[in-house]
């Protein structure tokens, strides 16, 4: 079901079930004061058979045996005029005894049903309660209330004959009013569908309209109503975030592309060369194995790290609690078997980060490998670890001050860099580890010469007390 459809249904439910309930209240309203109406005339009905009886006065009573038709008085013989059957407007009079006899009022037989609830109404000679019945056809309000004078209960019945014609004549204009109601609510649905969504449709058009030209889409305009203007400036962030990753990729390849054409060019040369090496001397035909090695080692490290940069800054899905310390720990033992000329003062706070083990492991590393690759033989590389921050510092030349800003950039190699082995992707890989787990990374001079690269990996999750500094030799 479309957004426009579900918005019109749910108006016009809305509108109908208002309709519904408007009908409803108003015809049980109706009913409940006609019937109040009925029950009030039946309490005034009664009200003579209820009260005591003066001296002189004559008293409204039955008695057990005396003719149907009649009702006597105290002082004996005096008969009252009988009580008209159930069916007419003046109603029917019934009266119940504690033994269970009934004497109807008028001539017949009595024509309401005496139940348990009347019966003890009758011997308890208090109490009353309304009920609806049904007798003969006719549907009538029924009273019965207890004599407690004299110890019987009288039941009056008055027809409810003009309550359903009234009820019966509203079902025709309340049914009417449901039924405009729950169409009116339909063409209020669609018309504020058609109202509501007629924005986003004109946002539809233009973001199509945007969309047209993939290699530079445009802008949406932020005009509008608030809402649309706050979506129009997220889906131009969006747009933004998408050239950028675009370019970004562009950017990767092409410089990808730069830096393995140079070791697969030397590597081709080499292995030509290497195909007719029968007639090269054999120390030259070592040296020639070790260099296609040598390459193919450079070629495999350049694709790890492009591979490596292509992820992306976003951080691995495996995440979990990862001690710092003895990643730096074990990064620097790796680095000091390849530079064994090379020292390592280490000052490491544990620390719990919660982190992708990988990627940390491996900008831990390629810190210590840039480390040693600027060290003079015989140097000290100094490691601290303090408050989540990883600080690497060498004796090498340090950055120029041109260099400092393109220290992270991907395949940026300064000028002395270039005669070195490498790639440039290294302490890039470094950033973008940094920026996957919401941390940091800075390049700076260090006083007294040297460089310093400070790392960190996001909030620590625990810190311990104390530190595990040792010195490697």
């Amino acid at each position: 079901m479309t957004l426009r459809r579900r918005i019109a249904a749910a108006a016009g439910l809305a509108v109908a079930a208002v309709a519904v309930a408007i009908g409803v209240v108003g015809y049980e309203s109706t009913r409940s004061q006609l019937i109040g109406e009925v029950q009030t005339e039946l309490r005034a009905r009664a009200a003579p058979y209820l009260r005591p009886h003066a001296a002189g006065q004559i008293r409204l009573r039955p008695f057990a045996g005396q003719r149907l038709g009649e009702r006597a008085s105290p002082t004996g013989g005096a008969t009252l005029p009988p009580v008209p059957a159930l069916g007419g407007a003046p109603g029917y009079f019934q009266f119940v005894y504690p033994n269970g006899t009934t004497v109807a009022g008028g001539a017949g037989t009595p024509q309401l049903r005496v139940d348990a609830r009347a019966l003890a109404v009758a011997k308890r000679a208090t109490g009353s309660f309304f009920t609806t019945a049904r007798v003969h056809g006719v549907h009538a309000e029924v009273l019965t209330a207890a004599d407690r004078y004299d110890g019987y209960a009288v039941q009056i019945a008055l027809p409810l004959t003009g309550v359903d014609s009234v009820l019966n004549g509203l079902l025709l204009p309340y049914g009417l009013l449901v039924g405009g109601g729950v169409l009116l609510g339909l063409l209020l649905g669609t018309a504020i569908s058609r109202s509501a969504l007629a924005p986003i449709e004109r946002f539809l058009q233009r973001t199509e309209s945007v969309n047209v030209d993939q290699e530079h889409p445009g802008r949406l305009e932020e005009t509008g109503a608030g809402e649309l203007r706050r979506l129009a400036a997220s889906f131009n962030r969006a747009l933004d975030a998408l050239e950028r990753s675009i370019d970004a990729q562009r950017s990767l390849v092409a410089d990808a592309s730069h830096e393995l054409r140079t070791p697969i060019s030397a590597l081709r040369s080499n292995i030509q060369i290497f195909l007719e090496s029968d007639r090269l001397p054999l120390d030259e035909r070592s040296a020639l194995q070790h260099s296609i090695v040598a390459e193919l080692d450079e070629l495999t490290e350049v694709v790890a790290n492009v591979v490596e940069l292509a992820r992306g800054a976003a951080p691995s899905a495996q995440r979990e609690p990862v001690e710092l310390d003895l990643l730096v720990r074990e990064a620097v033992e790796r680095a000091r078997r390849r530079s064994p000329g090379v020292h390592f003062d280490l000052d490491l706070q544990p620390t719990v980060i919660d982190a992708a083990v990988e990627q940390v492991a491996r900008a831990i590393g390629n810190l210590m490998e840039n480390a040693c690759k600027w060290s003079p033989p015989g140097a000290t590389v100094t490691v601290e670890l303090h408050d989540g921050t990883l600080s690497v510092r060498d004796h090498g030349p340090g950055f120029g001050a041109e260099d400092l800003e393109h220290v992270f950039d991907r395949f940026y190699r300064a000028g002395d860099a270039r005669r070195m082995p490498g790639s440039g992707l290294g302490l890039a890989i470094v950033k973008q580890a940094a920026d996957a787990h919401r941390g940091q990374a800075r390049a700076l001079n260090a006083p007294g010469g040297g460089a310093l690269l400070e790392v960190s990996f996001g909030a620590p999750s625990h810190l311990a007390s104390g530190t595990t500094g040792t010195t490697a030799v």
